[in-house]
């Protein structure tokens, strides 16, 4: 990878982490570590062009449907893409064909962009991890196959422990905070080959003692109630966060800012 390349345009493929969820803006909308990359890059390519096509909820066969043939007929230098772990959290995943779905996207995007980027995805620490982890582990193995076989780089945020630390995902244990988002947005940049602005994205939160009895199970029980249980809801009943809304930046046009 170059160092301190230039790129023209940048597109983003992706569910719920690449939206942006859980960095907050005041209007209610979400900016997320894709807004702050087109950022970043936008400041040195005066004419940079962003689009971002992610939806949360997304299923990885959801993805290739709706937004790969739309981000292959963009033409864009950079095209990010994350998908596969809403697959890896379903009680029933299809690990052979989330691979071949995962295939199919890398074949379709590496030939249409100057860069692909593929992602291992940050894992919170904790038992939903635990449970989840061979998924995941199998998930990534497929990405650093792909990237290998298709010339596509990799952004190792599974194995960061900065990502890994609680204090830095949201209430609803599922999405990062902005503080997590600003460090996802330093790794890849460093993937591309930028100089490094954070060059301890990765490295370990300082230890603070942790809450006492009380303010734990607060949290347990409140994040039970707001998140989990409509969360187990959705997936009784075949229905997605994602159901009906639009991608969150469908053209790729002049990057102006999070609400541009």
């Amino acid at each position: 990878m170059q160092t301190n390349p230039t790129f023209t345009s940048l597109v983003a493929v992706g569910d719920s982490f690449t939206e942006g969820m859980s960095d907050l803006l005041p209007d209610g909308s979400y900016r997320g570590w894709a807004d702050l990359l087109a950022a970043r890059m936008a400041a040195r390519t005066p004419g940079f062009r962003y689009a971002n096509l992610a939806v949360r909820g997304k299923l990885i066969g959801q993805i290739v449907d709706e937004q790969v043939p739309v981000a292959a007929a963009m033409g864009a230098d950079v095209i990010t893409l994350v998908g596969g772990l809403n697959d890896t959290l379903r009680p029933k995943c299809d690990m052979g064909r989330v691979r071949a779905l995962l295939t199919e996207a890398v074949e379709r995007l590496a030939p249409n962009c100057k860069q692909l980027v593929l992602m291992r995805s940050p894992g919170r620490q904790g038992p939903v991890l635990e449970r989840f982890r061979p998924r995941m582990e199998a998930l990534f193995a497929v990405v650093d196959d792909l990237a290998a076989r298709h010339g596509a780089v990799v952004s190792d945020l599974y194995g960061a422990p900065s990502l890994a630390d609680p204090r830095l995902w949201d209430v609803d244990r599922l999405h990062l905070t902005a503080e997590g988002h600003r460090r996802v947005a330093e790794a890849v940049w460093q993937t591309l080959g930028y100089a490094a602005e954070d060059p301890a994205w990765h490295a370990p939160m300082p230890a603070t003692a942790p809450p006492g009895w009380l303010p734990r199970r607060t949290a347990d029980l409140r994040f039970a109630r707001v998140h989990l249980l409509p969360w187990i809801g959705r997936r009784l009943t075949g229905r997605s966060s994602g159901d009906g809304r639009p991608a969150k930046r469908p053209d790729l046009l002049p990057y102006q800012g999070p609400l541009g």
